[in-house]
């Protein structure tokens, strides 16, 4: 895409989230009980996913990018305690509601924000221990994953780690072809407003219900989200862009980072995907014991790739892991000699009260009733 392209996309992505920020979650929701949530965003989750070994957020910094209304940055203030969010996005008016958001709930000392693009990100001067790019990747004019990985591992620590994710054009590829649609209408030539978003809706509840881009693309994914809100960030949006795990790895390669996990690792369990894991056809078990995880994850996508909107995942700087001895490894010696640290998403009185109750009736603890991820 030359210059003057990029420029006309940003310009109609800074007026769309200039009139509609996003997301529209009211001042006064928090996310402080939504253990799920806190779970995602808390750096103890991939670090230890990475060195199998806990760490403290206090003085971490972190990078929202893409902040947008600042709710990922309440959660990753929420999830972090005593780090401090650096929230940065192309629009003012999004910029002015993070700040708002944050100072609500009491975290105005802890946070700072900034109205500036994607490539402007290293002239911020700091280093970060934790990157995290939710649902903005994926819009940006520059579509190379390398090109966009490289700018965020220029300011990211040695044993940082960045969270990074773009749409999946398996799973998504019926709304790109809801949005080839409504550009051949004319109604993406310029920044979507209330025309473009209610004649859009009017074409497709117009439609039969058996008309397949409509029980396709108009479904329960979008429970919980006004019409107007599934229209504009979906069917409308700019610069909106599909990608595969190969094309996604082989950003990563080109940058230099070391893939590390899929964010919701378990809803990529290819192994799931067959009727009994025990029972494989020969040559399938045969490939699968020598393939990379990436292609593993790739044979996933394009098995089932409905589950995953996101190509959600971690990474961060090659390190040498050969020596940490993972728990499928340890002897009984290894567990004898352990410390368990819960998770500080478990550190509140709900779960402890649990805990302690099935201390006394002799019950089996079942951690994941709180964080089903």
């Amino acid at each position: 895409m030359d210059n003057e392209s990029s420029e006309r996309l940003l310009d109609k992505l800074r007026k769309q989230y200039e009139s509609t920020p996003y997301p529209r979650k009211p001042l006064d929701l928090s996310p402080r009980n939504d253990y799920n949530l806190l779970f995602i965003h808390n750096l103890a989750t991939p670090y230890y996913l990475w060195k199998q070994q806990s760490t403290n957020t206090q003085g971490k910094l972190i990078l929202d990018v893409g902040c947008g209304s600042g709710w990922t940055s309440l959660i990753l203030a929420e999830a972090n305690p005593g780090a401090k969010i650096i929230g940065m996005d192309i629009s003012e008016n999004s910029i002015n509601l993070a700040r708002q958001r944050l100072e609500y709930w009491g975290y105005k000392d802890n946070t700072e924000f900034y109205v500036m693009d994607f490539d402007s990100i290293p002239q911020l001067g700091r280093k970060f221990d934790y990157i995290n790019c939710d649902e903005v990747l994926y819009l940006l004019p520059e579509s190379n994953t390398g090109n966009i990985l490289k700018v965020l591992k220029s300011v990211l620590n040695p044993e940082g780690i960045i969270r990074a994710n773009f749409h999946s054009l398996r799973q998504r590829y019926k709304i790109y072809q809801a949005q080839e649609l409504f550009r051949l209408m004319g109604l993406m030539d310029e920044t979507a407003g209330s025309f473009e978003v209610e004649t859009a809706l009017e074409v497709i509840n117009s439609l039969k219900d058996r008309v397949n881009l409509k029980t396709t693309t108009w479904n329960s994914a979008f429970e919980g989200v006004t019409s107007e809100e599934r229209v504009s960030m979906n069917y409308l949006l700019q610069g909106d862009k599909g990608y595969t795990i190969p094309e996604v790895f082989s950003g990563l390669r080109e940058a230099n980072l070391e893939f590390l996990s899929m964010v919701n690792w378990r809803q990529w369990e290819l192994i799931d995907l067959f009727k009994d894991a025990n029972q494989l056809p020969t040559y399938l078990e045969l490939y699968l014991g020598q393939a990379s995880l990436e292609n593993k994850l790739h044979m996933f996508e394009l098995l089932h790739p409905v589950n995953n909107r996101l190509l959600d995942l971690w990474c961060t700087y090659p390190n040498d892991t050969s020596d940490i001895k993972r728990i499928y490894q340890w002897q009984t010696s290894d567990w004898e000699e352990v410390t368990i640290y819960l998770h500080p998403q478990l550190k509140n009185n709900q779960v402890r009260k649990y805990i302690l109750d099935c201390l006394a009736y002799q019950k089996s603890c079942e951690i994941s009733r709180f964080i089903p991820r």
